[in-house]
Parts: C-alpha cells; sequence; structure tokens
C-alpha cells in the first residue's frame, strides 16, 4: 500500500480483515497506517524507484494506492515492472496531465468539453490571456483535492490565476478551459482486466467560488435516469480513450441544466472523502474496496451488490477556525444522530478556514429513507459537532 494516512487507512485495514499480508509505505514516520501494517517503511511513496526496489526486495503480490494522486506513477511502475495487474503507465502518465487529458476526451468525443490550453510559464500566460474566451477555470495540470484552482473572468486577472495554480502543480503547470455553470458529480469506476464497471453517479456540494472544494457527497444522484445513463457513457468513452486497462478511475463532471455533461477532473485512483471504504459500500451494496485489493493480487472479484442499496450522504467536517479546547463526546453524538462520525481531532489542533479538502477534520456519514433526509441528517449533525467544540479565544 502506498500511502498510510487517514484515508489510505481504510483499505489497509481492509486488507487485513481479507486475510492479506500488507505492506505499508510513507514519507511519514508516524502514519496511521503502519499501526495496522505486518510491514512498513519510511519512504516517499512519490520516489518511484525507492518504492519499486521496496517491492522486489519482499517479492510483493500487488500494488494499489487510494485518494490521492502522487503515489500513482509508482503504483503503476511496480505493476508494470513486475508484472502485476495495475494501470499502464503511459495511461497514468497521461492521466496525470490535465491539459492532456482534455485534449484527448476533446479528441474522442468523450463529452460536450471544449478546447484547453496548457501553460508553462508567466509568458506564455501574457501571450494568450487576450486570446481565449472568459469566463475560464484555471488549475494546476497535476494537482487534486481542489488545490490552485479558481475561476477567471477577466484577462486582467488570468496570468496571477496561472501562478496560483503552477504553485499548486508537482511540474509548475496549469490549464485553462472553458468554465462550465453546471452542478458538480463525481463518478467512481473501476477497470477489471478491461472490463468497466461504472460503480456510482454521486450528487456533490461544493464551496463557494473561488475555491470549490468539496463539502460532500451523496447516492442516489437525484439525475433522471435518462441523464445518468449519459453520464455513464461519457465516463465509458473517457475511459477507453485513455486506454485504462486496470484498476480505480475517480472522475469529477459537471451538468449544465440543458443536460451537458463536461468531465472536469480524472484520478487513476479509489476517490477521496470516504467514498471506497463508506459511499460506495452503503449506496450501491457493492463490496468496493474488498474488490480493489482482491483485483490488485490477481484473486477472483465480484462487482454484484451483497447488500441492498442505501440512501447515503457524507459531510465534511469544514469546521469554524480556531485551536480547540474541548471536543464533545462523539461516541454519544453518534448514537443520538444515528450517524457514524470519522474525525482526526485531538485537543490543542488547530482548525483552518476550510479552503480545499486538507483543511478537512473528518466526515459525518447519514443513511435515510431518501437521499434528502440523509443529506439532512448528515448537516444537521455537522452543524451540531461544530458548536459543541469549544475554542480558545485569541490564543488564550
Amino acid at each position: 500500500m502506498l500511502g498510510g494516512g487517514f484515508l489510505q487507512n481504510y483499505v489497509i485495514k481492509k486488507a487485513k480483515e481479507l486475510g492479506y499480508y500488507v505492506h505499508v509505505l510513507d514519507a511519514n514516520p508516524n502514519a496511521i497506517g503502519f499501526n495496522y501494517a505486518d510491514e512498513h517503511e519510511t519512504i516517499n511513496i512519490v520516489d518511484e524507484e525507492a518504492c519499486l526496489d521496496y517491492a522486489r526486495k519482499h517479492n510483493i503480490n500487488g500494488v494499489l494506492t487510494a485518494a490521492t494522486d502522487y503515489s500513482i506513477f509508482s503504483m503503476s511502475r511496480i505493476a508494470s515492472e513486475l508484472n502485476l495487474p495495475g494501470i499502464n503507465y503511459e495511461s497514468a502518465k497521461l492521466i496525470k496531465n490535465k491539459a492532456a487529458v482534455r485534449k484527448c476526451l476533446f479528441e474522442a468525443n468523450a463529452d460536450d468539453t471544449g478546447y484547453s490550453y496548457e501553460i508553462h510559464n508567466i509568458d506564455e500566460a501574457n501571450e494568450i490571456k487576450d486570446k481565449i474566451n472568459y469566463p475560464v477555470m484555471v488549475k494546476p495540470c497535476d494537482g487534486s483535492g481542489s488545490r490552485g484552482a479558481s475561476r477567471v473572468d477577466l484577462s486582467d486577472d488570468f496570468v496571477n490565476a496561472c501562478i496560483f495554480a503552477m504553485d499548486g502543480s508537482i511540474t509548475h503547470r496549469a490549464v485553462a478551459e472553458p468554465f462550465i455553470n453546471g452542478k458538480e458529480y463525481g463518478v467512481e469506476s473501476f477497470v477489471d482486466n478491461g472490463s468497466i464497471h461504472i460503480l456510482a453517479v454521486m450528487q456533490k456540494e461544493m464551496t463557494q467560488p473561488p475555491y470549490y472544494a468539496e463539502l460532500g457527497h451523496a447516492i442516489p444522484s437525484g439525475l433522471s435516469e435518462e441523464l445518468e445513463t449519459k453520464v455513464k457513457e461519457c465516463v465509458t468513452k473517457a475511459l477507453i480513450a485513455l486506454n485504462v486497462n486496470h484498476g480505480s478511475v475517480n472522475m469529477d463532471l459537471l451538468i449544465t441544466n440543458d443536460g451537458n455533461v463536461h468531465i472536469i477532473d480524472i484520478g487513476a485512483r479509489m476517490g477521496g472523502n470516504l467514498i471506497g471504504s463508506h459511499i460506495i459500500p452503503i449506496g450501491t451494496g457493492i463490496d468496493y474496496m474488498g474488490n480493489m485489493i482482491k483485483a490488485a493480487v490477481g484473486d477472483a472479484t465480484d462487482f454484484n451488490p451483497k447488500f441492498p442499496p442505501k440512501a447515503i450522504a457524507t459531510k465534511l467536517l469544514a469546521l469554524t477556525p480556531g485551536i480547540i479546547k474541548e471536543l464533545p463526546d462523539f461516541n454519544k453524538l453518534s448514537i443520538e444522530k444515528n450517524v457514524i462520525i470519522e474525525h482526526h481531532l485531538n485537543v490543542g489542533d488547530t482548525i483552518n478556514e476550510y479552503h480545499t479538502n486538507l483543511d478537512g477534520c473528518g466526515y459525518v456519514i447519514a443513511k435515510g429513507e431518501n437521499v434528502n433526509e440523509a443529506i439532512y441528517r448528515a448537516e444537521h449533525s455537522k452543524t451540531t459537532i461544530d458548536k459543541q467544540i469549544k475554542r480558545y479565544l485569541n490564543n488564550n
């Protein structure tokens, strides 16, 4: 397992439950996943050679990452070099380049989006700023979690937006694409030896501009059957165009009022924000993480629902900023509200103003008779948690 953080730990624990022997690599010597691993080592998961050397040394049978884009190259490289199941390296490289992805999808007519521009430096930004049609979205070519993304309405603001995006990019590149006025949705897919499984279309709640960070997911999507079918067709076309041969793929897309579908982001890994651990299994009845783990080592998979799906909603704990003085009784709240609370809050922690997913403090998960009930219960529980956290005033 490449990554031993809060979200990766759900996969680690699931693999242990299934009886697998789990190695975990992470640059953080205090990664929570190390506590559950059979073996672990402090290695930066973006270091392909170090990760590959470890995999060879320990003769591993499968490799995974989840909820992070940083280790996709290392995962793909290990799978390729050791002849293990995994996304091919060329597709992994393509998906990490948002500008190249947009060009590929445009040429394949995979969705309803127009062309985009890749920017490598300030000179290029200045060169095209007066040639493009506004508004546009500017974001890092290889980023994730909404970092570095912003809407630009005027050419005077374009260069600064590109600098912001390039600063959030590993390779210091930005992409500018048409701004779409639509509602955002998420789609989780898995390609199992070439067989495409569209696991779920999820409705999403997002922050207001300029940050566009996720606040929650819910299933069912609320889309008409016809429109959800179109979404799945677009996702399938995209997977084929990008030549994805194996593994999890998480997509974000916008749908306009007139039913146009626009794919705006793709990650070649399981989605974050509890998509694999809670949202998909509860919302669809499919053992997503179990199948993902089994597929990684070539064991038999079964993507048929194992239990009845339920309406589910999650809310990120995007909380009032401050330094935590006292926390509520989360177990008591979970019972009272009949929700699941997953958090990483501790007394003395600083809660930051919520700009990206990294500023979140955890999640509330709620089921309901219908999706609106689940959304309400999750939001109400999150508000209660926020009110019950006691904070120091003026750092005193």
